[in-house]
């Protein structure tokens, strides 16, 4: 499980098909094999390391739900480890298992904030309310506005400088991940009326590593 609060911004150093080696020193300093470390909002394992990058494999299915695929040398991602029970919870029940992508539509000065708008399915939108939260390339953050065919956020200072949200141009895809709890209440009201075992995913599947 994971927060949403972005611990470091990696670069990706080899982008291989069905792996990634990402520098990352600062979340390494206490690393083991098999940890867990969200990439863009992605959970994945730790397959190898060393003082300043880790290695970790990416399965077919992970490539298909998220923009992981679109990674290449160089590229900034947001990372971060799996939370502790004795850690502060100061973002929101993240899972790391992406349900699906959007797209960056636009961003909009706002005093010190950015406004930044998204486009998203939406077998994904039943799933967003305002104010309520999402994760976007695993950073999590609360809804400002929703149209029929995406939403907005406010991005603060903070946010705009330690993370990649700001990289992304128009057009450029981004892992989303909705709220677990939302989903979990459509998802035993579904089976109520229908009589049929709950299930969690909309789309027939879950993007994690």
């Amino acid at each position: 499980m994971f927060s949403g609060i972005i611990e470091e911004v990696g670069a990706i150093e080899e982008a291989d098909d069905g792996l990634l080696r990402i520098r990352a020193p600062k979340i390494l300093t206490d690393a083991q094999l098999g940890d867990s470390i969200a990439i863009n909002g992605v959970d994945l394992t730790v397959a190898d390391f060393n003082e300043t990058s880790f290695l970790a494999n990416v399965m077919p299915e992970t490539y298909r739900r998220s923009n992981l695929g679109q990674l290449a040398v160089g590229a900034r991602v947001n990372l971060e480890r799996s939370v502790r029970p004795s850690d502060r919870l100061s973002g929101h029940i993240v899972r790391g298992v992406v349900e699906g992508r959007g797209a960056f539509r636009s961003a909009t000065p706002e005093a010190d904030a950015i406004i930044a708008a998204y486009d998203a399915p939406p077998e994904l939108l039943r799933y967003m309310i305002v104010k309520g939260p999402i994760a976007i390339d695993g950073v999590s953050l609360t809804i400002v506005s929703k149209d029929r065919t995406g939403f907005a956020v406010s991005l603060v200072q903070y946010t705009q400088q330690h993370t990649n949200l700001l990289d992304r141009r128009a057009g450029d895809e981004v892992n989303l991940e909705t709220d677990i709890l939302a989903r979990y209440v459509d998802a035993l009201l579904e089976a109520r009326e229908t009589g049929q075992a709950p299930t969690l995913d909309p789309a027939g599947g879950d993007a994690h590593g």
